[in-house]
């Protein structure tokens, strides 16, 4: 068997996808050892090129693309289902507040930088950044008034008080009329194009596979996520685990190339 080692977040639409290749698929010609971090760990990872195959932000693409190539399955592509900018206070943004961001690398982070550059062009862009969970606890906590919120929270902030300023997903498909490209899976560039067609049916094995159960939340998907509410689990892998999971096709692509001249421009 080929050793690999994988990198994936704890979300449910990760660990759904994964879930039947991490637990062992019949036949398989790999023997994963599986990672789970925080995604901008996982993107400063595979920077540092410490992964095989990883689920990563589509927005640090471009750092890698010497190194780690697109798989056409895995992946995070959808419509309504970007992040969003809230506020613990007010239903206006605050261009001399600082803004949380949940990493640097993060497709959050890029489009929350186009938006500002469209909206508020001669503003200073003042932010800062943390893990995902926490830049949703601090928003809750008063401890920040703005934060980029992403993964299973995007189904929780009406419920916990929280205020829409804008929803950058949206903003993206407005501007561009493609879907949002949030995360990928990629696999080294060195492997054979044998190697790496293969990686990309086992991947839709266990999506297949996951599918194809009589029920969505299983106790592996449970334990992993940050939050215990099977019905915003379920929720988010609807949400996040779309067709383009399977196979991005040319629009995937195509929306890749968008989210790219928006690198080249933030």
């Amino acid at each position: 068997m080929i050793p690999l080692k994988l990198g994936i977040s704890t979300c449910p639409n990760d660990t759904f996808i994964y879930e039947h290749l991490v637990a062992g698929i019949s036949h398989s010609p790999f023997q994963w050892q599986v990672i789970y971090a925080d995604v901008q760990t996982l993107n400063e990872m595979v920077l540092h090129g410490e992964l095989d195959v990883a689920k990563v932000s589509c927005g640090v693409l471009p750092l890698i693309e010497n190194n780690y190539r697109v798989l056409s399955s895995g992946g995070a592509i959808g419509y309504g289902c970007g992040p969003l900018l809230l506020s613990s206070e007010a239903r206006e943004f605050n261009p001399s507040q600082m803004t949380q961001l949940p990493g640097e690398n993060t497709t959050a982070a890029l489009l929350f930088r186009y938006w500002f550059e469209n909206e508020y062009n001669g503003s200073s862009l003042l932010t800062s950044y943390d893990f995902f969970d926490q830049v949703y606890k601090n928003l809750c906590l008063k401890r920040i008034s703005q934060g980029v919120v992403i993964h299973e929270h995007r189904f929780t902030w009406k419920r916990d008080g929280l205020r829409l300023i804008q929803d950058l997903g949206a903003y993206f498909e407005t501007k561009t009329g493609a879907p949002i490209p949030l995360g990928c899976t990629v696999a080294r560039q060195l492997f054979s194009e044998d190697l790496i067609v293969s990686i990309e049916k086992e991947i839709q094995k266990s999506i297949d596979d996951a599918w194809n159960r009589n029920f969505l939340v299983t106790p592996f998907i449970k334990e992993k996520a940050q939050i215990e509410d099977d019905s915003v689990i379920e929720d988010h892998i609807r949400m996040f685990v779309t067709d383009f999971s399977y196979n991005m096709g040319k629009k995937g692509f195509d929306a890749l190339k968008e989210l790219f001249s928006i690198v080249k421009k933030n």
